[in-house]
């Protein structure tokens, strides 16, 4: 909905290879990652973001058993037009080109998880999210916290102030699966949902951030201005190699001999 218009979109080509769209209505045609309106009668306008999760379907199917879920096209199925499993796996391989190269720290393909606020952005890499189970960050005035659910793969979002307060999770225990997600303030527990079951702060509810899995490539050319967090690497310190002094020649050795002869028999001690 648009302006109290309803639009219909189909696919209509890429551009940066990122998806275009264009609404049978007008004409118009809107890039994908951005949802502005980039050519036609509707230029400059941008659509809303709906905000939503990518979950694990197990965890999803845990928090809403009455769900619905879209069934596969038969059609479709027989005709084995459905992108194999592996598909991803497969385009993560492919070049890039893009009008403009992204550069960065990342490699172009690197799947981060991106945030927008207040014309601030930020980018985290996926894989390190995952991996730290709580991420603790800010982006322009918010503190945020990336929650891992127990299926070690479901991605939520949340704005870490509550009650007056900002918070600091951390995972207790090294097991994602068995960890419980704690608040250092308070030592409340919370669960994904963003719910704190058992504490002090008991029956709060978290806000839930906005978030985009995207390319860092493609992240990068809509958000030219945004920070990155790069995954953390210990520093190994070489340990610096010991000179072996030259050999000396006899006449060097004959001349220390001399010079030992020189110093003083009565050395005195400076008085204490």
């Amino acid at each position: 909905m648009l302006d109290g218009r309803r639009l219909t979109f189909r696919l209509a080509g890429i551009n940066n290879q990122n998806f275009v769209m264009r609404d049978e209505q007008t004409g118009t045609w809107w890039q994908q990652v951005s949802g502005l309106a980039i050519q036609g009668p509707l230029k400059g306008k941008r659509l809303t973001l709906i905000p939503h999760d990518e979950l694990m379907f197990a965890t999803w199917k845990t928090e809403e058993p009455g769900g619905r879920v879209l069934k596969t096209d038969p059609k479709i199925v027989k005709e084995e037009d459905y992108e194999p499993a592996d598909w991803e796996d497969k385009v993560g391989k492919l070049p890039v080109k893009v009008a403009k190269a992204p550069g960065g720290p990342l490699e172009p393909r690197t799947l981060v998880v991106g945030i927008a606020i207040k014309g601030r952005s930020k980018a985290w890499p996926h894989a390190s999210v995952l991996a730290s189970g709580a991420t603790i960050d800010q982006v322009a005035d918010v503190p945020i916290a990336l929650v891992v659910s127990p299926d070690g793969r479901s991605l939520r979002v949340f704005d870490r102030r509550v009650k007056d307060q900002t918070l600091t999770f951390v995972r207790a225990g090294t097991d994602l699966k068995e960890s419980t997600l704690l608040d250092l303030e308070t030592m409340t527990e919370w669960d994904f949902q963003g719910r704190a079951v058992q504490g002090e702060l008991a029956g709060s509810q978290l806000t839930t951030v906005d978030y985009l899995l995207d390319y860092w490539f493609d992240w990068k050319t809509y958000h030219p201005d945004t920070e990155v967090l790069k995954p953390w690497t210990p520093v190994v310190k070489k340990k610096a190699k010991s000179e072996i002094p030259a050999p000396k020649g006899p006449g060097e050795k004959e001349d220390e001999k001399k010079d030992e002869g020189r110093k003083p028999k009565d050395e005195r001690k400076p008085a204490t």
